[in-house]
């Protein structure tokens, strides 16, 4: 009988005790996270300027007397020479007029060497009284006067010859000429508002851009410190992006020298000049010009999705310390490069930050690390533990 009243009071008590070891709760475990190692590394400082490229010469064609077109000498779009002749304005007029004025010199020329010979004559005729003083003056005179009249025939013939040149319409400046505006037949006038066409020099060629003063003053001073590689007086060696992406193979000069500052925007405008012989920049192209500003030889970049900002905007990011426990670290960051962050303030080389995992710890708590420098292939989310333990499930 007390066999049978034993036999309900242990399984009682093998129950309450199977009951109180499922209510003591497992011990948590501690998160897996992605940290990347701080490693120093050579980083160069440059500075990105859009701009516009400009020709270095530009030459508006205009006529210089008034005629009739007869011939265009240039093919649209060439390159032509200095002095090459581009129009033919006719002639006839201009021709008939330096002809007038050579009659007229010549003419001039005679009067002029009969009255010097009279002149003469009558100065030695007034030492013997031969003639009267009276006479002997309006002899020299009229000598004064034909002397004078050869200096203005002279001068009409020059104008005439110039004005006769004039109808040859040549290029002042060699480079690459644009679409006529008038074609064989038009009367074009002297000095006339709309040019005939147009020759601009692109090789070498002119990008100008824009900078605040402010950035301007201080790279002045860098580059008067030697931070700036110079490559002349007040001048920095730069690179250029084009639209579509891709850097121009030829480095260029960034100038210093000569600046104003815009009143209303207080933007200064730098003028890059740039080697052009296969005429790849035209003018009117936007592009960005690249100064390389300093070497820094111990660089901190970190990625930017370490990176986080708090209430007040102040970046910071999760380290994990020797411990195993997670600190929050307060960063100042400068520029971006690519998609990590410059990191000027707040971290040290070996530090290791936490880039994986984030929303899953806080500061103080114990993780797991995993060190992800080597590549993506390396995140808690595809870890063999992680696996595992999905398997388990």
């Amino acid at each position: 009988m007390l066999k049978l009243m034993l036999t309900p009071l242990l399984v009682v008590a093998v129950l309450g005790a199977c009951s109180r070891s499922t209510d003591v709760p497992a011990p948590k475990a501690a998160a897996e996270v992605g940290t990347v190692t701080v490693k120093p590394e050579r980083q160069s400082v440059s500075t990105e300027l859009p701009g516009r490229t400009v020709a270095y010469l530009t030459a508006d064609i205009r006529p210089q007397i008034s005629g009739i077109i007869q011939r265009r000498l240039f093919t649209e779009g060439a390159n032509v020479k200095q002095g090459q002749a581009l129009y033919q304005i006719d002639p006839a007029t201009y021709q008939a007029a330096f002809d007038s004025a050579k009659a007229s010199l010549s003419k001039a020329e005679a009067t002029l060497r009969a009255s010097r010979l009279k002149a003469e004559r009558y100065i030695e005729l007034n030492k013997i009284d031969a003639v009267s003083k009276q006479d002997n003056d309006d002899a020299q005179s009229v000598l004064s006067e034909n002397q004078a009249a050869l200096e203005v025939a002279r001068a009409a013939l020059k104008t005439a010859a110039i004005d006769l040149e004039f109808t040859r319409i040549a290029a002042p400046i060699s480079g690459r000429i644009e679409t006529s505006t008038v074609t064989p037949g038009a009367l074009v006038v002297a000095q006339q508002s709309v040019a005939l066409t147009t020759i601009q020099k692109i090789d070498p060629i002119y990008v100008d851009v824009t900078q605040s003063s402010v950035d301007v003053l201080r790279m002045r001073r860098e580059l008067a410190s030697g931070n700036i590689k110079a490559v002349g007086r007040d001048e920095a060696p730069v690179r250029l992006v084009l639209e579509d992406g891709s850097v121009y193979p030829q480095p260029g000069k960034l100038k210093f020298s000569g600046l104003s500052v815009n009143t209303g925007t207080g933007m200064i405008t730098l003028r890059a000049e740039f080697p052009n012989p296969d005429g790849m920049l035209l003018p009117g192209m936007y592009v960005r010009a690249q100064l390389e500003e300093a070497i820094d030889e111990a660089a901190i970049l970190v990625p930017q999705k370490a990176v986080t900002r708090d209430a007040l905007g102040a970046a910071t990011a999760l380290i994990l310390d020797d411990a195993g426990k997670v600190q929050r670290r307060a960063l100042t960051v400068g520029r971006a490069i690519g998609n990590r962050w410059w990191v000027s303030e707040g971290l040290q080389a070996g530090d290791k930050v936490i880039v994986d995992g984030l929303q899953k710890i806080k500061a103080g708590d114990s993780v797991r690390a995993v060190d992800m420098s080597a590549g993506p292939s390396k995140s808690p989310s595809r870890s063999p533990a992680n696996l595992q333990q999905i398997s388990a499930r």
